[in-house]
Protein backbone atom coordinates (compact mmCIF):
# COMPACT_ATOMS: atom_id res chain seq x y z
CA UNK A 1 0.00 0.00 0.00
CA UNK A 2 1.34 3.64 -0.53
CA UNK A 3 2.25 5.78 2.21
CA UNK A 4 -0.52 8.62 3.20
CA UNK A 5 1.98 10.73 1.82
CA UNK A 6 2.05 9.37 -1.59
CA UNK A 7 -1.63 8.94 -1.97
CA UNK A 8 -2.37 12.68 -1.10
CA UNK A 9 0.10 13.38 -4.38
CA UNK A 10 -1.90 10.55 -6.38
CA UNK A 11 -5.49 10.91 -5.82
CA UNK A 12 -5.10 14.72 -7.23
CA UNK A 13 -3.71 13.44 -10.34
CA UNK A 14 -5.72 10.44 -11.01
CA UNK A 15 -8.49 13.21 -10.98
CA UNK A 16 -6.89 15.49 -12.95
CA UNK A 17 -6.41 12.83 -15.79
CA UNK A 18 -9.98 11.55 -15.76
CA UNK A 19 -11.18 14.78 -15.79
CA UNK A 20 -9.22 15.73 -18.75
CA UNK A 21 -10.66 12.28 -20.43
CA UNK A 22 -14.00 13.25 -19.88
CA UNK A 23 -14.01 16.72 -20.97
CA UNK A 24 -12.38 15.95 -24.42
CA UNK A 25 -14.21 12.61 -24.68
CA UNK A 26 -17.60 14.73 -24.24
CA UNK A 27 -17.98 16.29 -28.09
CA UNK A 28 -17.38 12.71 -29.00
CA UNK A 29 -19.92 11.12 -27.64
CA UNK A 30 -22.54 13.95 -27.85
CA UNK A 31 -22.27 14.42 -31.65
CA UNK A 32 -21.25 10.53 -32.36
CA UNK A 33 -24.03 9.90 -35.46
CA UNK A 34 -22.36 12.80 -37.61
CA UNK A 35 -19.55 11.12 -37.37
CA UNK A 36 -19.72 8.62 -39.32
CA UNK A 37 -20.18 11.31 -42.09
CA UNK A 38 -16.96 13.04 -41.27
CA UNK A 39 -14.24 11.81 -42.72
CA UNK A 40 -11.26 12.00 -40.43
CA UNK A 41 -7.81 13.53 -42.06
CA UNK A 42 -4.24 13.19 -40.45
CA UNK A 43 -4.56 16.89 -41.00
CA UNK A 44 -7.74 17.51 -38.88
CA UNK A 45 -6.70 14.77 -36.17
CA UNK A 46 -2.90 16.94 -35.40
CA UNK A 47 -4.73 20.04 -35.00
CA UNK A 48 -7.17 18.29 -32.42
CA UNK A 49 -4.41 17.00 -30.47
CA UNK A 50 -2.53 20.60 -30.64
CA UNK A 51 -5.88 22.57 -29.45
CA UNK A 52 -6.09 19.73 -26.76
CA UNK A 53 -2.19 20.13 -25.60
CA UNK A 54 -2.64 23.87 -25.58
CA UNK A 55 -5.77 23.84 -23.58
CA UNK A 56 -4.23 21.70 -21.01
CA UNK A 57 -1.04 24.20 -20.99
CA UNK A 58 -3.45 26.95 -20.57
CA UNK A 59 -5.35 25.29 -17.88
CA UNK A 60 -2.56 25.10 -15.83
CA UNK A 61 -0.91 27.83 -16.42
CA UNK A 62 -4.22 30.01 -15.93
CA UNK A 63 -4.88 28.38 -12.33
CA UNK A 64 -0.61 27.75 -11.20
CA UNK A 65 0.75 31.24 -12.79
CA UNK A 66 -2.22 33.66 -13.88
CA UNK A 67 -4.15 33.53 -10.99
CA UNK A 68 -1.68 33.81 -7.97
CA UNK A 69 0.56 36.41 -9.51
CA UNK A 70 -1.63 38.39 -11.49
CA UNK A 71 -5.61 37.80 -10.37
CA UNK A 72 -4.94 37.44 -6.46
CA UNK A 73 -2.58 40.52 -6.00
CA UNK A 74 -5.08 42.79 -8.16
CA UNK A 75 -3.12 42.72 -11.47
CA UNK A 76 -6.73 43.07 -12.86
CA UNK A 77 -5.60 44.87 -16.24
CA UNK A 78 -2.40 42.31 -16.95
CA UNK A 79 -4.50 39.52 -15.85
CA UNK A 80 -7.10 40.43 -18.79
CA UNK A 81 -4.66 40.72 -21.33
CA UNK A 82 -2.34 37.61 -20.75
CA UNK A 83 -5.85 36.13 -20.90
CA UNK A 84 -6.90 37.46 -24.16
CA UNK A 85 -2.64 36.84 -25.68
CA UNK A 86 -3.78 33.04 -24.61
CA UNK A 87 -6.89 33.17 -26.57
CA UNK A 88 -5.48 34.46 -29.69
CA UNK A 89 -2.62 32.14 -29.88
CA UNK A 90 -5.36 29.41 -29.44
CA UNK A 91 -7.28 30.33 -31.92
CA UNK A 92 -4.49 30.68 -34.53
CA UNK A 93 -0.95 29.10 -33.54
CA UNK A 94 -2.37 25.36 -32.84
CA UNK A 95 -3.72 25.16 -36.28
CA UNK A 96 -0.76 26.78 -37.79
CA UNK A 97 1.38 24.35 -35.94
CA UNK A 98 -0.59 21.08 -37.18
CA UNK A 99 -0.48 22.64 -40.84
CA UNK A 100 3.43 22.54 -40.79
CA UNK A 101 3.46 18.92 -39.22
CA UNK A 102 0.77 17.74 -41.54
CA UNK A 103 -0.14 19.96 -44.65
CA UNK A 104 -3.87 19.92 -45.01
CA UNK A 105 -5.38 18.03 -47.90
CA UNK A 106 -8.93 20.52 -48.45
CA UNK A 107 -10.82 17.95 -50.14
CA UNK A 108 -10.17 15.30 -47.20
CA UNK A 109 -11.02 17.77 -44.13
CA UNK A 110 -14.57 18.70 -45.53
CA UNK A 111 -17.53 16.66 -44.24
CA UNK A 112 -19.76 14.56 -46.67
CA UNK A 113 -22.66 16.53 -46.51
CA UNK A 114 -20.77 19.67 -47.21
CA UNK A 115 -19.43 17.95 -50.20
CA UNK A 116 -22.38 17.26 -51.26
CA UNK A 117 -24.29 20.24 -53.31
CA UNK A 118 -27.47 19.50 -52.58
CA UNK A 119 -26.85 21.23 -49.18
CA UNK A 120 -28.14 24.39 -50.47
CA UNK A 121 -27.51 25.61 -45.85
CA UNK A 122 -23.66 25.37 -46.13
CA UNK A 123 -22.52 25.41 -49.67
CA UNK A 124 -22.41 28.86 -51.96
CA UNK A 125 -22.01 29.39 -55.24
CA UNK A 126 -18.50 29.50 -54.81
CA UNK A 127 -18.12 26.47 -52.46
CA UNK A 128 -17.67 26.44 -48.80
CA UNK A 129 -18.17 29.23 -47.05
CA UNK A 130 -14.89 30.24 -45.92
CA UNK A 131 -13.89 29.34 -41.71
CA UNK A 132 -14.42 32.55 -39.65
CA UNK A 133 -11.82 35.05 -38.46
CA UNK A 134 -12.51 33.50 -34.64
CA UNK A 135 -14.05 30.38 -34.57
CA UNK A 136 -17.03 30.10 -32.16
CA UNK A 137 -16.64 26.72 -31.50
CA UNK A 138 -12.74 27.24 -30.19
CA UNK A 139 -13.71 30.32 -28.62
CA UNK A 140 -16.37 28.44 -26.99
CA UNK A 141 -13.98 25.87 -25.87
CA UNK A 142 -11.21 28.23 -24.34
CA UNK A 143 -13.72 29.89 -22.65
CA UNK A 144 -15.07 27.22 -20.74
CA UNK A 145 -12.02 25.60 -20.06
CA UNK A 146 -11.28 29.56 -19.00
CA UNK A 147 -14.11 29.61 -16.39
CA UNK A 148 -13.76 25.91 -14.72
CA UNK A 149 -10.00 27.01 -14.12
CA UNK A 150 -10.74 29.87 -12.45
CA UNK A 151 -13.78 28.72 -10.72
CA UNK A 152 -11.76 25.68 -9.55
CA UNK A 153 -8.89 27.66 -8.29
CA UNK A 154 -10.92 30.55 -6.54
CA UNK A 155 -13.04 27.67 -4.50
CA UNK A 156 -9.88 26.15 -3.73
CA UNK A 157 -8.37 29.48 -2.57
CA UNK A 158 -11.16 30.14 -0.90
CA UNK A 159 -11.39 26.44 0.70
CA UNK A 160 -7.35 27.12 2.31
CA UNK A 161 -8.31 30.65 3.52
CA UNK A 162 -11.21 29.10 5.45
CA UNK A 163 -8.99 25.78 6.60
CA UNK A 164 -5.86 28.81 7.88
CA UNK A 165 -8.99 30.80 9.58
CA UNK A 166 -10.10 27.53 11.49
CA UNK A 167 -6.35 26.47 12.17
CA UNK A 168 -6.07 30.01 13.80
CA UNK A 169 -9.12 30.32 15.63
CA UNK A 170 -7.98 26.69 16.96
CA UNK A 171 -4.67 27.89 18.17
CA UNK A 172 -6.45 31.21 19.49
CA UNK A 173 -8.92 28.51 21.69
CA UNK A 174 -6.29 26.34 22.94
CA UNK A 175 -3.74 29.35 24.02
CA UNK A 176 -6.76 31.01 25.90
CA UNK A 177 -7.76 27.82 27.28
CA UNK A 178 -4.31 26.80 28.47
CA UNK A 179 -3.95 30.23 29.89
CA UNK A 180 -7.40 30.21 32.04
CA UNK A 181 -6.48 26.09 32.85
CA UNK A 182 -3.14 27.55 34.79
CA UNK A 183 -4.92 30.08 36.54
CA UNK A 184 -7.26 27.50 37.43
CA UNK A 185 -4.40 25.50 39.37
CA UNK A 186 -2.73 28.52 41.46
CA UNK A 187 -6.10 29.78 42.71
CA UNK A 188 -6.86 25.81 43.81
CA UNK A 189 -3.67 25.49 45.42
CA UNK A 190 -3.70 28.96 46.89
CA UNK A 191 -7.16 28.31 48.53
CA UNK A 192 -6.10 24.67 49.50
CA UNK A 193 -2.88 25.26 51.12
CA UNK A 194 -4.49 28.21 53.23
CA UNK A 195 -6.54 25.76 54.41
CA UNK A 196 -3.72 23.01 55.25
CA UNK A 197 -1.66 26.26 56.54
CA UNK A 198 -4.44 26.71 59.69
CA UNK A 199 -4.54 22.87 60.21
CA UNK A 200 -0.47 23.35 60.63
CA UNK A 201 -1.02 26.15 63.16
CA UNK A 202 -3.38 24.95 65.72
CA UNK A 203 -1.22 21.64 65.45
CA UNK A 204 -4.44 19.27 64.23
CA UNK A 205 -4.35 15.76 63.66
CA UNK A 206 -5.94 16.24 60.49
CA UNK A 207 -3.09 17.87 58.93
CA UNK A 208 -1.36 14.56 57.75
CA UNK A 209 -5.04 13.17 56.14
CA UNK A 210 -4.85 17.18 54.77
CA UNK A 211 -1.30 16.73 52.99
CA UNK A 212 -2.06 12.90 51.62
CA UNK A 213 -5.92 14.55 50.03
CA UNK A 214 -3.71 17.16 48.70
CA UNK A 215 -1.36 14.72 46.71
CA UNK A 216 -4.33 13.19 45.52
CA UNK A 217 -5.42 16.19 44.01
CA UNK A 218 -2.37 17.03 42.66
CA UNK A 219 -1.85 13.82 40.84
CA UNK A 220 -5.24 14.03 38.95
CA UNK A 221 -4.45 18.11 38.11
CA UNK A 222 -1.03 17.10 36.59
CA UNK A 223 -1.73 13.69 34.96
CA UNK A 224 -5.45 14.28 33.71
CA UNK A 225 -5.85 18.66 33.20
CA UNK A 226 -3.58 18.07 30.12
CA UNK A 227 -6.23 16.23 28.60
CA UNK A 228 -9.70 18.25 26.80
CA UNK A 229 -12.18 16.23 27.80
CA UNK A 230 -11.72 13.59 30.92
CA UNK A 231 -14.28 10.90 32.28
CA UNK A 232 -17.06 12.31 34.50
CA UNK A 233 -16.45 9.88 36.95
CA UNK A 234 -12.37 10.93 37.39
CA UNK A 235 -14.37 14.27 37.81
CA UNK A 236 -16.47 13.12 40.01
CA UNK A 237 -13.80 11.30 42.18
CA UNK A 238 -11.70 14.78 41.76
CA UNK A 239 -14.84 16.90 43.57
CA UNK A 240 -14.86 14.17 46.20
CA UNK A 241 -11.81 14.65 46.84
CA UNK A 242 -11.70 18.14 47.51
CA UNK A 243 -15.04 18.14 49.58
CA UNK A 244 -13.31 15.41 52.31
CA UNK A 245 -10.40 17.81 52.18
CA UNK A 246 -12.18 20.39 53.14
CA UNK A 247 -14.14 18.70 55.53
CA UNK A 248 -10.58 17.65 57.50
CA UNK A 249 -10.75 21.28 58.96
CA UNK A 250 -14.56 21.83 59.53
CA UNK A 251 -16.85 21.13 62.78
CA UNK A 252 -19.69 19.27 63.15
CA UNK A 253 -21.57 22.25 62.51
CA UNK A 254 -20.83 21.92 58.74
CA UNK A 255 -22.84 19.57 56.98
CA UNK A 256 -21.83 18.95 53.32
CA UNK A 257 -24.12 16.42 51.01
CA UNK A 258 -22.79 15.60 47.23
CA UNK A 259 -25.24 13.30 45.35
CA UNK A 260 -24.64 11.71 42.29
CA UNK A 261 -26.56 10.09 39.91
CA UNK A 262 -27.39 8.61 36.68
CA UNK A 263 -25.10 6.69 34.20
CA UNK A 264 -21.82 8.78 34.34
CA UNK A 265 -19.45 5.65 33.33
CA UNK A 266 -19.21 6.72 29.62
CA UNK A 267 -19.76 10.39 29.52
CA UNK A 268 -16.39 13.16 28.67
CA UNK A 269 -16.25 16.56 30.86
CA UNK A 270 -13.88 19.34 30.57
CA UNK A 271 -11.75 18.56 34.16
CA UNK A 272 -12.14 21.22 36.71
CA UNK A 273 -15.17 22.84 34.90
CA UNK A 274 -17.09 22.17 38.81
CA UNK A 275 -14.01 22.72 41.23
CA UNK A 276 -14.70 26.81 41.22
CA UNK A 277 -18.76 26.75 41.93
CA UNK A 278 -17.66 23.58 45.11
CA UNK A 279 -15.04 26.57 45.79
CA UNK A 280 -17.20 29.18 46.64
CA UNK A 281 -19.63 27.05 48.33
CA UNK A 282 -17.17 26.43 51.08
CA UNK A 283 -15.58 30.09 51.43
CA UNK A 284 -19.04 31.42 51.10
CA UNK A 285 -21.19 29.16 53.15
CA UNK A 286 -19.18 27.91 56.03
CA UNK A 287 -19.88 29.70 59.86
CA UNK A 288 -18.15 29.33 62.89
CA UNK A 289 -21.12 30.01 65.21
CA UNK A 290 -23.82 28.02 63.79
CA UNK A 291 -24.52 25.24 61.35
CA UNK A 292 -23.92 24.95 57.94
CA UNK A 293 -25.32 23.03 54.97
CA UNK A 294 -24.24 22.84 52.01
CA UNK A 295 -25.54 20.40 49.25
CA UNK A 296 -24.14 19.66 45.87
CA UNK A 297 -25.47 17.49 42.95
CA UNK A 298 -24.42 15.68 39.92
CA UNK A 299 -26.96 13.88 37.63
CA UNK A 300 -26.84 12.81 33.97
CA UNK A 301 -29.83 11.91 31.70
CA UNK A 302 -28.58 10.56 28.04
CA UNK A 303 -25.97 12.87 27.31
CA UNK A 304 -26.79 15.79 29.92
CA UNK A 305 -24.84 16.36 32.68
CA UNK A 306 -26.74 18.68 35.70
CA UNK A 307 -24.76 19.98 38.34
CA UNK A 308 -26.15 22.54 41.38
CA UNK A 309 -24.48 24.01 44.34
CA UNK A 310 -26.51 25.23 47.10
CA UNK A 311 -25.20 27.02 49.92
CA UNK A 312 -26.60 29.53 52.79
CA UNK A 313 -24.62 33.09 52.79
CA UNK A 314 -22.48 33.68 55.73
CA UNK A 315 -22.33 37.03 56.35
CA UNK A 316 -18.65 38.11 56.47
CA UNK A 317 -15.77 40.92 55.24
CA UNK A 318 -15.73 38.39 52.16
CA UNK A 319 -19.57 38.89 51.47
CA UNK A 320 -20.68 36.85 48.18
CA UNK A 321 -22.25 40.07 46.79
CA UNK A 322 -19.12 41.68 46.99
CA UNK A 323 -16.43 39.65 44.80
CA UNK A 324 -16.91 35.66 43.99
CA UNK A 325 -13.59 35.33 43.04
CA UNK A 326 -11.67 34.58 40.08
CA UNK A 327 -12.64 31.20 39.60
CA UNK A 328 -16.36 31.67 38.72
CA UNK A 329 -15.07 34.51 35.86
CA UNK A 330 -12.73 31.73 34.89
CA UNK A 331 -14.94 29.01 34.44
CA UNK A 332 -17.67 31.07 32.75
CA UNK A 333 -15.15 31.51 29.98
CA UNK A 334 -14.20 28.08 29.92
CA UNK A 335 -17.66 27.27 29.60
CA UNK A 336 -17.91 29.78 26.13
CA UNK A 337 -14.93 28.60 24.88
CA UNK A 338 -15.50 24.92 25.28
CA UNK A 339 -19.42 24.47 25.21
CA UNK A 340 -20.57 27.06 22.57
CA UNK A 341 -24.56 26.76 22.79
CA UNK A 342 -24.50 23.57 24.43
CA UNK A 343 -24.57 24.99 27.95
CA UNK A 344 -26.61 26.77 30.28
CA UNK A 345 -25.44 28.45 33.49
CA UNK A 346 -27.71 30.70 36.07
CA UNK A 347 -26.57 31.28 39.05
CA UNK A 348 -28.62 33.89 42.21
CA UNK A 349 -29.30 34.84 45.54
CA UNK A 350 -33.09 33.61 47.06
CA UNK A 351 -34.29 33.30 50.68
CA UNK A 352 -30.80 33.81 52.03
CA UNK A 353 -29.50 30.87 49.79
CA UNK A 354 -26.88 31.15 47.01
CA UNK A 355 -27.52 28.55 44.18
CA UNK A 356 -25.63 27.26 40.93
CA UNK A 357 -26.91 25.54 38.35
CA UNK A 358 -25.13 24.30 35.41
CA UNK A 359 -26.34 22.20 32.57
CA UNK A 360 -24.22 20.63 30.17
CA UNK A 361 -24.50 19.09 26.86
CA UNK A 362 -22.26 16.97 26.23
Amino acid sequence: MLPINNKKRVIPVIAHIAAWICFFALPYLVFFPRLREFNMSNYMLTVIICNNIFLVFFYYLNTQVLIPKLLVKEKWLWYVLATLACLIFFLYVPREIARIIVPPDPQNNIPAYIRNPAYKGIVRSGGPRRRPLADPYNTAIFLLVFTVGTCVSVVQRWLETEQNRKETENEKLNTELSFLKSQVNPHFFFNTLNNIYSLAIVKSDKTATAVLKLSSIMRYILAETEQRLVPLQNEIDFTNNYIELQQVRLTNKVKVHFEVGGNTGELLVAPLIFIAFVENAFKYGISTKEESIIDFSLHTVANKIEFSAKNFIVQSENNLQENTGIGINNVKRRLELLYPEKHQLSYGIKDGFYSVNLTIYT
